[in-house]
């Protein structure tokens, strides 16, 4: 079956760009497929209609009755990732439209396995694009004019667009996916050393995929956890869970929903749990003035985290990990958790890691496949990074042998 580029969007309203990049990528030699998403369209100069991309949403093609413009749009997204997701011909997606087109078009794009080319043109593409990417492999385009009629911007604009993803199509090589297992590990700056050395040690046998430890990396990792393209993790900096503490706000919930689910081998450590990342000192919230902070950099402020908090992070901590199916190891390097968790670095506070090693340990219940052990090293030192390396190789046998 010849793979096809979807083109989507509201055809009612931006039509004419639309079949503009259509007519582009024919002309370019690809099989082409304009999906219309307009909740008021009646479209039917199109492959695949309104109505039948909405036959696949909650509730059926009735969302195309709807008043509420808002309800209609979040429906039509779903049905269009549902729709999406059925169809093994794509070869490549791209959408044009503003806020609520693109709201839709990349909820549906979200959806799809990385590596499929998928090119959002917008006029919000200049802003925020964290909502609109996700934890996807999504290329965003500004479109500079609004998407409303051909003229000579958009023209020039809409042709790169085409031909980007004509390029991305055409050159798009699966067969160099590395064969080896593929490792997810998470890092951070004060986690560098250790994460570097546990990748080099298992690089010759594994696909290391190293993952930056912020909201937007988790949900990358989290991304391909769910797609099931990770053999195993090593969750080494777990410091997201620093949000998880008494007075600060609670965000992802679901922090191992994705690993659990995937039932992979799991190593997991506590690295960066000593901090709380906040942007420039203005953006700290008064109650928490008086707390310890560390200026990182010009645009990251860091609070150290306390023993209550600590204790919290713990039990929270290990009330997840009772809860993976697949061989699991906890490791607590007893002497820091991070680069400045360290004898005679400004986070440096000994009874703060034992309320969050105490947590732990109390929460988890330990089994055959579930483990944790301290280890009397540093984080970051070498000794410690071995001992992932051999807790991994060990969890790894245990998956094998079930």
């Amino acid at each position: 079956m010849s793979k096809r580029a979807y083109v989507v969007g509201t055809c009612d309203t931006k039509g004419e760009e639309l079949r503009y990049v259509r007519d582009l990528l024919a002309a370019a030699g690809l099989e082409t497929c304009l999906v219309d998403v307009g909740t008021r369209s009646r479209a039917s100069d199109v492959d695949v209609t309104a109505a039948e991309v909405a036959a696949c949403a909650p509730g059926g093609a009735a969302l195309l009755d709807l008043d509420d413009r808002g309800a209609a749009v979040t429906r039509m997204a779903e049905g269009l990732a549902v729709y999406l997701r059925s169809r093994e011909e794509i070869g490549g997606i791209i959408g044009l439209g503003g806020s609520g087109n693109t709201t839709l078009v990349t909820h549906a794009m979200q959806a799809l396995p990385v590596g499929l080319p998928k090119l959002m043109v917008s006029t919000v593409a200049a802003g925020n694009c964290a909502p609109y990417v996700g934890g996807s492999d999504i290329a965003m385009l500004y479109a500079v004019t609004d998407i409303a009629g051909l003229n000579s911007i958009s023209r020039v604009v809409l042709a790169n667009a085409a031909h980007a993803l004509y390029g991305m199509m055409v050159r798009h090589a699966p067969s160099a996916a590395d064969p080896k297992p593929a490792l997810g590990l998470t890092m951070y700056g004060v986690t560098t050393p250790c994460v570097t050395a546990i990748r080099r040690k298992l690089e010759s046998a594994f696909d290391c995929l190293v993952f930056h430890a912020t909201a937007q990396g988790r949900k990358s990792l989290e991304k391909l956890a769910a797609s099931n393209l990770l053999d195993g993790q090593l969750d080494i900096t777990t410091t997201q869970l620093a949000i998880f503490t008494p007075g600060l706000e609670r965000t992802n919930p679901g922090y191992f929903e994705p690993a659990i689910r995937a039932r992979v081998p799991f190593v997991a450590s506590v690295g960066a749990q000593d901090m709380v990342n906040f942007g420039p000192p203005e953006t700290i919230p008064a109650h928490l003035k008086q707390r310890l902070f560390y200026r990182h950099n010009a645009h990251a402020t860091l609070m150290r985290t306390n023993r209550d908090e600590n204790a919290a992070i713990g039990r929270w901590l290990g009330e997840q990990l009772n809860r993976f199916e697949s061989p699991v190891r906890m490791l607590l390097p007893e002497r820091g958790v991070s680069a400045i968790d360290a004898e005679g670095q400004p986070f440096f506070d000994p009874e703060a890691d034992a309320a969050l090693f105490e947590g732990i340990e109390r929460s988890v219940q330990e089994t055959r496949q579930r483990k944790v052990s301290r280890v009397p090293e540093h984080i970051n030192a070498p000794a410690f990074a071995q001992a992932a390396v051999d807790a991994w190789h060990e969890v790894r046998t245990s998956r094998s042998r079930t």
